[in-house]
């Protein structure tokens, strides 16, 4: 078997035991005699599939009772517009920038709504997540929405923004289920799965019950939450086969000691990464030490040539998808819960030899 180690953003590299589990069961799933890919959503199999995962979600990230969990389609950008659609109840709400997807999403909240930027930290080009409390929200705003990790650019909330009563909504697409988070904190999570909890597909949103029934009358059927919920994420035919990619993903994240292991996992991994970075002058690691992200570490050599050439030899080696984002140039490490840590050894072995035989 001739895996490499996959640094790329989404989609993203998978744990081995799931995918192995996943092979196992391709051709026939249980007693059912057919694929998960080709059985009917509406069938006994498929629903204990989705039961089951909703349990299990609910399980690994300790949701409240409160709270309803949905399997949707469209990617989290389509929630871009199913938040303001939802619950702008007041016409009114407040927007975080911190880098590229909670600027897209602020740009689509705008056609439904005044909508504002309370704080941004595009000047000095999204190197860090801006500081807020409960002073930078306007009383009267519906919501207040954060991007709590920014793929792009490499950095995350080191805190949970205080928006009183003010419900709190956060995209965490690129670092849900990398660590315990509160979620009674936060009024609406919206993740893409493609990046640490399954194939593209399918979006978990996980929204408390008060702020579901109140989409506007204009709002697509597919976009409305209470719709969804009324009708088990299964209005019409799902994305079967990521959700059952997901709940292997949320098994195996149980099996091996919950979200505090997976933390202690990706701690010891970035830290690996991000030491390297500072012991030396050769990479230059442009993210604030204070919103560095555990999931998505960035750097560049400084030097345009360099910077071109470093993806390819490390593919070469093995260590594919390390290109930086279009916008931003550079490198990017991806390091979702399935990168082992021997990959980011790897890495960081590769990136020593690179300095070595490439001087500036």
């Amino acid at each position: 078997m001739n895996r490499v180690y996959n640094f790329s953003a989404g989609p993203s590299m998978l744990p081995l035991p799931v995918l192995e589990k996943a092979a196992s069961e391709l051709v026939s799933y249980g007693d059912a005699g057919m694929s998960v890919m080709e059985m009917s959503h509406r069938s006994p199999a498929f629903e204990e599939i989705i039961t089951s995962a909703e349990s299990l979600l609910r399980q690994v990230m300790n949701i409240p009772d409160n709270y309803k969990v949905l399997f949707l389609q469209g990617g989290a950008s389509t929630q871009f517009a199913a938040v303001p659609l939802n619950l702008m109840t007041t016409g009114k709400a407040d927007y975080v920038l911190s880098g590229q997807f909670s600027t897209k999403a602020f740009k689509e909240a705008a056609k439904y709504g005044d909508v504002v930027a309370a704080a941004s930290s595009k000047d000095d080009n999204f190197t860090h997540v801006p500081t807020v409390d409960r002073s930078s929200f306007r009383p009267d705003a519906s919501y207040v929405h954060i991007c709590f990790n920014n793929t792009i650019y490499g950095t995350k909330y080191p805190y949970i923004p205080d928006t009183g009563d003010i419900p709190l909504v956060a995209d965490m697409s690129s670092c849900i289920l990398s660590e315990p988070v509160d979620v009674s904190k936060f009024g609406l999570i919206y993740a893409g799965a493609q990046k640490n909890m399954a194939p593209a597909g399918v979006t978990v949103v996980i929204v408390r019950e008060d702020l579901i029934g109140n989409a506007r009358p204009e709002t697509p059927a597919m976009l409305d939450y209470k719709l969804m919920a009324d009708n088990g994420s299964m209005y019409n035919t799902p994305p079967c086969w990521s959700i059952y990619m997901a709940k292997l993903v949320y098994e195996w994240i149980l099996s091996i000691g919950g979200l505090e292991e997976m933390k202690r996992r990706n701690e010891k991994k970035a830290a690996l990464l991000y030491d390297y970075l500072d012991s030396q002058d050769y990479y230059i690691a442009p993210v604030e030490k204070s919103s560095r992200s555990m999931m998505n570490v960035t750097f560049v050599t400084g030097v345009e040539e360099l910077d071109k050439k470093f993806p390819g030899e490390a593919k070469a080696a093995g260590l594919t998808n390390l290109k930086g984002h279009r916008s931003v140039g550079g490198m990017r490490a991806s390091i979702y819960n399935a990168m082992p840590y021997e990959g980011v050894e790897a890495l960081v072995a590769f990136m020593k030899d690179f300095a070595e035989k490439n001087p500036k």
